[in-house]
């Protein structure tokens, strides 16, 4: 059993799940209006000071789909020699332009690092803005994908092939290959039909 994932590693993820199977064979966007953004943001109070006050405008969501499109671009390349999401397969940014976006995101509020190390806890390195400014959400998340991305569970990501699933996800055991255990009942179910037309 791994350790549990870092608080970037968590809003990362959840950032790129934003996409994920409507249940109907079809992929989902949590983020097509800026109603959906203001929901997830509330949802993860951690994400930005005051998470529960946020508001969400259509630049808001625009530079944060831009992140997250970056996001999942590099998540493609981070799972290689397996395969991407196949929510993303024929629709990846080049990495170049994934890299680009990403940095210059996580540019738009300066940090400083920040120790906290807690009694009987090890130490915790967290960014905070530099002169006390307010974190920009987009600069936020793409600190969280960049931190996901240079740290350790990075090797443990891996993107979910059972029929109709698009995420991305931990592996927490050597055995684990799908997402969850729905996922694992459906690509059994769907190896079997396959063995039984190839033996009709």
């Amino acid at each position: 059993m791994q350790d549990s994932p870092s608080r970037d590693t968590r809003i990362a993820l959840d950032l790129a799940l934003t996409v994920r199977h409507d249940g109907h064979g079809q992929v989902a966007d949590d983020l097509t209006h800026p109603a959906g953004l203001t929901a997830w943001v509330r949802a993860h109070p951690g994400t930005v000071p005051d998470a529960e006050a946020f508001t969400a405008d259509a630049s808001a969501l625009a530079a944060v789909r831009d992140v997250r499109a970056a996001a999942r671009a590099l998540f493609a390349r981070a799972v290689r020699p397996g395969e991407p999401s196949p929510a993303d397969a024929a629709r990846l940014l080049p990495v170049p332009e994934a890299l680009r976006r990403l940095n210059e995101a996580a540019a738009r509020t300066p940090t400083v690092p920040v120790l906290a190390w807690a009694e009987a806890a090890e130490p915790v390195v967290r960014a905070a803005p530099a002169h006390g400014g307010r974190t920009d959400l987009t600069a936020a998340l793409a600190h969280a994908v960049i931190a996901f991305l240079a740290g350790p569970d990075r090797q443990r990501l891996r993107a979910c092939h059972a029929p109709r699933c698009v995420r991305y996800f931990l592996k927490e055991h050597p055995r684990q290959e799908w997402c969850k255990p729905s996922c694992g009942n459906r690509a059994r179910v769907a190896r079997h039909e396959e063995r039984h037309k190839r033996t009709a």
